[in-house]
């Protein structure tokens, strides 16, 4: 369910097309038994109206949900960004051979945490987080090791900055795993599923055109495709660039 959801086009055709075949089942059900009575229409359309309303509402908390996950990975990128660019600096209150050998490894660290956030092969992906895991355990021996042999105020601040580097990094990694809940999917599949066979069922005339038959089914399609745009960190179109972290490695390489 996850993979499917990781691309947002194929959500969005799965998700047309099983529900305008909601609408059409619905139609046959009602050619079946025969229209609807003028006082059965009047029950059946409060039922129709509150399926829909709890339809757009649901819709409306996933999107928000799906928002709020967008907004924490922006967040945890500056914090990243930050986190480095401070050790960047902290790193003069180490002994000289060892603060040029931690920018060096900054320097490369920031490279693979802004290949984390463009890329989308997975094969890469693989590369990178073994180069970012190797580069991890190297910057924290390099800032350790000196502040273990020559124990002070300052080289104590530089380790506590290489922890926040090491931190931000966890953080961002789970914000990427946080994901809309399987059973969110599954609760607004079904009732939309539901929605469209009440469409279909209360139409006037069950031989309608199947034109009309697709709006419900687009518009449902269309908030689920961009849902899941939002969701999806590396395969959607709307993405987490990492600005600041290519802004700093800029700034880095100048100095």
């Amino acid at each position: 369910m996850n993979n499917i959801m990781n691309y947002p086009t194929i959500v969005f055709l799965l998700s047309l097309g099983a529900l305008w075949l909601s609408t059409r089942i619905g139609a046959y059900l009602c050619k079946r038994r025969g229209r609807l009575e003028e006082d059965e229409r009047e029950d059946f359309g409060v039922i129709q109206a509150a399926t829909l309303t709890l339809l757009s509402l649901i819709i409306g908390f996933t999107f928000s949900m799906a928002v709020s996950r967008y907004d924490q990975r922006k967040l945890y990128e500056e914090a990243e960004a930050n986190a480095i660019g401070t050790e960047y600096v902290r790193a003069d209150f180490l002994p000289a051979g060892e603060a040029a050998k931690v920018r060096a490894l900054l320097v490369d660290y920031l490279d693979q945490r802004v290949l984390f956030y463009e890329t989308r092969d997975e094969g890469q992906l693989r590369q990178v987080n073994a180069a970012t895991a190797q580069l991890q355990r190297d910057l924290w021996n390099a800032a350790q090791a000196p502040a273990a042999a020559h124990p002070s105020p300052a080289s104590t601040l530089a380790v506590a900055g290489m922890n926040d580097v090491l931190s931000s990094q966890g953080y961002a990694q789970f914000a990427w795993d946080n994901r809309i809940p399987v059973e969110a999917w599954c609760l607004m599949g079904v009732i939309a599923i539901f929605g469209s066979m009440l469409i279909g069922y209360g139409a006037r005339r069950p031989g309608v055109k199947a034109i009309l038959f697709l709006a419900l089914p687009f518009v449902v399609s269309i908030s689920f495709f961009l849902i899941a745009d939002i969701d999806s960190p590396r395969n959607g179109v709307i993405r987490v660039a990492p600005q600041n972290l290519m802004s700093l490695g800029q700034s880095l390489r100048q100095q």
